[in-house]
């Protein structure tokens, strides 16, 4: 399956999770039925996913946790908040760029609609190959 169904089932999931729960609940019940929802759709979906930070040749005590993994392709993260920042956006792509992934979903399910809650973000990843036989910018 590609990154753009993914994306779509994890959507169509979303809603559905929504119109039967509404708004204003905590994260974590959000998230345990999304991830619910996303098997049942016959998805691999990992919850709370730690992923460690490498700077250099060390490795710093702390991961990061990523609210869904899904399809090992696609990160999800959640929200249960008045309003998406730019922040927000910001995490992710540092969660996507760290973790080698292209493609990440904010949901925020604080929202009448969910489609008012809805951020697809992509990173522009490039491998390391292709990035070390680029000219540098004069």
């Amino acid at each position: 399956m590609e990154l753009n169904q993914i994306s779509g089932v994890v959507i169509d999931a979303a809603r559905k999770v929504h119109s039967a729960l509404g708004p204003d609940l905590l994260e974590h019940i959000y998230r345990a039925c999304l991830a619910y929802e996303l098997r049942q759709r016959g998805l691999k979906v990992q919850e709370e996913v730690a992923a460690p930070i490498v700077y250099g040749s060390m490795k710093p005590d702390g991961a990061y946790r990523m609210d869904l993994a899904v399809e090992d392709s696609v990160i999800v993260e959640l929200k249960a908040i008045e309003k998406l920042a730019p922040i927000h956006k910001v995490q992710l792509l540092s969660y996507l760029r760290l973790s080698g992934k292209t493609l990440g979903l904010i949901l925020n399910f604080n929202v009448v609609h969910l489609r008012e809650g809805i951020w697809r973000v992509v990173n522009q990843f490039e491998p390391a190959s292709s990035a070390s036989s680029a000219s540098p910018a004069v």
